[in-house]
């Protein structure tokens, strides 16, 4: 997982007295007490390292303290997903328990096993990694996906998970009206690219998709082998190709030009190109991929949708503090550039 901070008594959406006596009554083995840190790295939910007494490790995670965006920040949904695919080749953080009742801590959370990897969120993580490892890794994670999409909703306890409407659909209402909540600057082209997308919605499969499938929500091993999937906040029904266009629209190459976001842990040479990863993937899972273009520009999109809520819940000092704020105010570009990219794939120019 990320790097931890120190956390106290006092830190935002942890009540350490009360949180601490709920983990010892419903974590069996837990050793009482335990002490938190703030892992850094996630935008959007919570957090927590947890160590007990006996120096074991567990992760919490818990919504925002506050902006919380309507149907957003799920833990029963996170939940109900790990627990669904422990036991599966989907490699998840152990499920151990879920507090429904917000007056613990302000909110629902849950608790799993802190799995120890290393977590592709920068370029110094992917040096980490020696250059074979680096393409293990790259392999690795398109297996995983490919795993991930074969499996059956109904076969592990999410068929009723499944929407009966599209997933393209859904994702566009819901991102737009969120992003609306935002209050973005760039609103007109978020709405521009939104007509574009909703006039060429492809015919659509249904099955599980991660919704935030990428490096920085993996741990890997050092020799580049899975050892979990984080965040699934975002899970649901969809379209495989919807998380396929995710992981390409992230992943950036040496060449790139230079944008918004600094170079990100792909640009460490060892990693495959984004035409590897499409490559891989349509052998692995003998999928047709020749739409992948529209579920790149929809990725781009619903990025941009997405950065403008955090960026948003930052700067009203809905989210802990761990050294993001900065960044988010240096980087209000990359929402425009972000949706212009999906605009410019649209088009047919390249993505």
């Amino acid at each position: 997982m990320p790097d931890a901070r120190a956390a106290g008594p006092g830190t935002p959406g942890i009540d350490a007295g009360r949180v601490g006596e709920w983990l010892a009554s419903h974590v069996p083995g837990l050793a009482a007490p335990v002490r938190f840190a703030l892992v850094s790295g996630g935008r959007s939910n919570l957090t927590y390292r947890v160590t007990d007494a006996a120096g074991s490790l567990y992760a919490l995670r818990r919504p925002p303290t506050g902006g919380v965006l309507e149907t957003a920040h799920d833990m029963g949904r996170e939940w109900r997903f790990i627990s669904a695919l422990a036991g599966t080749a989907v490699p998840v953080a152990p499920p151990l328990a879920f507090c429904a009742d917000a007056a613990v801590t302000g909110a629902p959370f849950y608790v799993m096993g802190f799995v120890d990897g290393t977590v592709l969120a920068d370029r110094a993580a992917a040096e980490e990694l020696a250059p074979a490892a680096r393409a293990a890794a790259c392999g690795n994670l398109v297996d995983v996906l490919a795993a991930l999409h074969a499996l059956d909703p109904h076969e592990v306890g999410l068929g009723d998970m499944v929407r009966r409407t599209g997933f393209a659909e859904r994702q566009l209402r819901r991102w737009l009206h969120q992003a609306r909540q935002s209050g973005a600057d760039y609103l007109p082209l978020l709405v521009e690219v939104h007509g574009m997308l909703a006039a060429r919605v492809p015919e659509q499969g249904t099955g599980v998709v991660h919704g935030d499938y990428r490096p920085g929500n993996l741990a890997f091993g050092p020799d580049g082998t899975v050892r979990a999937v984080f965040d699934w906040e975002l899970a649901t029904s969809g379209d495989a190709l919807a998380d396929l266009g995710y992981l390409v629209s992230n992943w950036q190459e040496p060449g790139d030009p230079a944008g918004a976001a600094p170079p990100g842990p792909t640009t460490v040479p060892g990693f495959a190109s984004r035409a590897e990863l499409a490559g891989r993937y349509a052998r692995v899972s003998g999928r047709d991929v020749s739409g992948l273009p529209y579920w790149v520009a929809f990725a781009h999109w619903r990025s941009a949708c997405i950065g403008a809520g955090v960026q948003a819940r930052y700067l009203a000092g809905h989210m802990a503090e761990d050294g993001y704020l900065a960044e988010a105010r240096e980087r209000a570009d990359l929402g425009i550039e972000l949706a212009e990219k999906a605009r410019a794939g649209l088009r047919g120019d390249e993505i």
